[in-house]
């Protein structure tokens, strides 16, 4: 079975979690950190991007793929896939501040509205309501 949105879902996540890591990686060249983190510093931060990324994603993928086996995600859930995944570039960029950023604040907000709107259109599938 050919799962367009999840295999385009899949490959935009493996690029954002790719980008991610290397600017984790440049961080480490930049603050001189081999191992470890910087206690709080500009790594840590972008450290804690790509982990959150890496925490949420499989759990929006795997509801992705069980709607669109379901047969009931066209054409909305392409669309909520791509928010999903503006919103976590958001959240990366928005991370290399020390306080609170709009991109952030996006980003987690993106982040929890997809998560739950996926968890509640797949109960709701698996209900028979939809």
């Amino acid at each position: 079975m050919f799962l367009p949105v999840t295999l385009t879902a899949a490959a935009a996540a493996a690029l954002i979690n790719l980008w991610l890591a290397v600017r984790v990686g440049q961080m480490r060249g930049a603050t001189k950190t081999i191992h470890g983190d910087d206690g709080g510093g500009p790594l840590t931060r972008r450290m804690r991007a790509q982990l959150n990324f890496v925490e949420n994603t499989p759990f929006v993928l795997i509801l992705v793929a069980a709607i669109e086996l379901s047969g009931k995600g066209n054409p909305w859930l392409a669309w909520v896939v791509g928010v999903y995944m503006l919103g976590r570039v958001a959240h990366g960029i928005g991370m290399d501040g020390e306080g609170p950023t709009k991109p952030r604040m996006i980003g987690v907000l993106i982040t929890m509205l997809t998560l739950l709107g996926l968890a509640v259109a797949a109960t709701l599938i698996a209900l028979g309501l939809i």
